[in-house]
């Protein structure tokens, strides 16, 4: 196994950050509560993009200290975090430039991904990050899949809702999207060692491998996970609460 590999075969603990406007929510919408997991709730209520971008108002996490956070995961022994810098919900917990969707245009106005990244270097921890590649309900292209998918028990995957007669076309949102954000991530915020990508459903082969040679070029020695798609990545993820990463998670 490469050198570059190695430490995360042996580091075995770490700790995943699910961080987003959903977390205001809860997993409960308008006084009904979902029984999915609760960075599905956009989907599950089918909450319009005009209504849920209120939200960005309201998110002022004000107590919100990358310290103490990484502070807990020493004490606790792990090695690394991953942190979502972008989940379904297409809004972003970093500066991006390529879109205004993104923390700096809340209330708290603080780039969370930036001052994780130099609170894990402060530690010898390793930094990780989680990005939606594919899936993303604030594209009207956000995510090519149109019908329903099995495991979201029958909501609708992609933004079928506010935008019921458009033909999904991934390949806008990979090039307007995906990948200048992936860039920013991958060349403003040092070191990355690990970039955990979820979704792929409709994610060509050649995307795929665009998506993974980009990482390369900018950070060779990130690993990245199987769910990029297509049979790429360095390593297997299992599916969510699930403990097989023979199975790759595709």
């Amino acid at each position: 196994m490469e050198n570059y590999k190695q430490w995360f075969k042996d580091a075995k603990f770490g700790m995943m950050i699910h961080f987003g406007l959903y977390s205001l929510l809860a997993g409960e919408w308008k006084g009904k509560r979902t029984d999915m997991i609760a960075e599905w709730a956009q989907s599950c209520f089918q909450i319009p993009i005009k209504e849920y971008e209120k939200l960005m108002q309201a998110f002022n996490p004000v107590f919100f200290d990358a310290d103490e956070w990484c502070d807990l995961a020493v004490a606790a022994g792990m090695k690394y975090i991953v942190v979502t810098t972008k989940h379904h919900e297409g809004f972003a917990l970093f500066d991006s430039k390529v879109d205004d969707y993104n923390v700096m245009h809340t209330p708290f106005g603080r780039d969370i991904i930036k001052e994780l990244s130099v609170a894990c270097r402060n530690r010898c921890l390793k930094f990780g990050i989680y990005y939606s590649q594919e899936l993303d309900w604030h594209e009207e292209h956000g995510g090519g899949y149109s019908e329903t998918f099995e495991t979201n028990q029958g909501k609708p995957w992609t933004n079928s809702w506010d935008f019921p007669n458009t033909k999904k076309d991934f390949e806008i949102c990979f090039r307007k999207k995906t990948l200048p954000q992936v860039t920013e991530l991958l060349t403003n915020y040092g070191d990355i060692d690990l970039i955990w990508f979820d979704t792929p459903q409709d994610i060509t082969k050649e995307q795929s491998v665009e998506l993974y040679n980009l990482v390369k070029k900018y950070q060779p020695n990130c690993l990245i996970n199987s769910r990029i798609g297509n049979g790429m990545g360095d390593y297997g993820s299992s599916g969510d609460n699930e403990t097989d990463a023979d199975g790759n998670g595709k």
